[in-house]
C-alpha cells in the first residue's frame, strides 16, 4: 500500500503541468488546485519511507532491495518523456510485486523461484496490455505534446494488435506459472474465465470506437485479478486440507 501510494502520489505530481493540458486529466486534484503539490510531495515522502522501512523489518535482502524497487516505481512518471515502451515500464513496475511478496516470504533467492518469476513476468505482459489500451484515448494529446507511447508512435489500430499479442503473452505465462506451482482445478478454471475476460476486453475497443474503454480498463481487469486469486487460493486451500 505504501509503495502504491508513493507511486501514484509521485506520477501525479511530476504530471500536474501535462495533466492541466490533456483535457481529460485537466480535472485532477493537482491540476485543479484541489491539492498542493507540497501535501502530495509530502505523501510521497511518508510513504516511500514506509515501504523502505517495513521492507527493513522484513530482513536484510528486502532491505537492499527496497531502494532499486522504489526507483523503478517512481522512474515510472518519466518514461513516457523519452519511450513508447512506458507501458512495459509499468508492467514491471506491477511485476515486482510477486517476486517481493516470495522474497518477503522467503528471505532469499533459491530454487523454487521459478514459479514466482513466471507470475511477474505475466503480470508485466498484463498491464503493459491493458495499459496500451488505455493510452489510446491519449494518443493525439500524446502527439501533440511530444510524449511518447505505442498508440502515438503506431496508431491505435495497430496498438490494438500489441495489446493483444502481450495479452496471448500474458496468458501463456500464466498457463506456465499454474504447471510450475503444480496448482489444480481452480486456477484451470479461473485461467479458462480470465481468458474468456481478455477477448471480452479486446472486443469492446475498436480503432474507431474508444466509448467503452472503461468497461475494458477498469472493470475487466479487476474481474480477471479476483478471478485469479480465488481459483489459486482455492488450489492453495484445498491442497493444504488433509486427504
Amino acid at each position: 500500500v505504501a509503495a502504491r501510494t508513493a507511486a501514484m502520489g509521485f506520477n501525479r505530481l511530476v504530471d500536474r503541468h501535462i495533466d492541466a493540458r490533456n483535457p481529460r486529466t485537466r480535472a485532477r486534484e493537482l491540476p485543479a488546485g484541489k491539492l498542493s503539490p507540497l501535501a502530495v510531495g509530502a505523501l510521497v515522502a511518508a510513504s516511500s519511507a514506509l515501504f523502505v522501512f517495513g521492507a527493513y523489518r522484513l530482513g536484510p535482502l528486502c532491505a537492499w532491495l527496497a531502494p532499486l524497487v522504489l526507483a523503478v516505481l517512481l522512474g515510472y512518471s518519466y518514461a513516457k518523456r523519452f519511450t513508447a515502451l512506458a507501458h512495459v515500464w509499468l508492467g514491471l513496475a506491477l511485476g515486482l510485486a510477486p517476486l517481493g511478496a516470495w522474497l518477503a516470504v522467503r528471505g532469499r533467492f533459491d530454487g523454487g523461484i521459478a514459479a514466482p518469476l513466471l507470475l511477474s513476468a505475466a503480470v508485466v505482459a498484463w498491464v503493459a496490455g491493458f495499459d496500451v489500451l488505455y493510452a489510446c484515448q491519449d494518443q493525439a494529446f500524446d502527439r501533440e505534446a511530444g510524449l511518447h507511447s505505442i498508440p502515438a508512435r503506431l496508431g491505435i489500430a495497430r496498438a490494438l494488435r500489441v495489446s493483444e499479442a502481450l495479452h496471448v503473452a500474458a496468458f501463456a505465462l500464466l498457463a506456465a506459472f499454474a504447471v510450475r506451482g503444480g496448482l489444480s482445478y481452480g486456477t484451470a478454471v479461473a485461467l479458462a474465465l480470465a481468458a474468456l475476460l481478455l477477448v471480452w476486453q479486446h472486443r469492446l475497443v475498436r480503432p474507431d470506437d474508444l466509448s467503452r474503454l472503461d468497461l475494458a480498463f477498469f472493470t475487466l481487469n479487476g474481474w480477471i485479478g479476483f478471478v485469479l486469486l480465488a481459483g489459486v487460493g482455492a488450489d492453495l486451500f484445498l491442497r493444504g486440507r488433509p486427504a
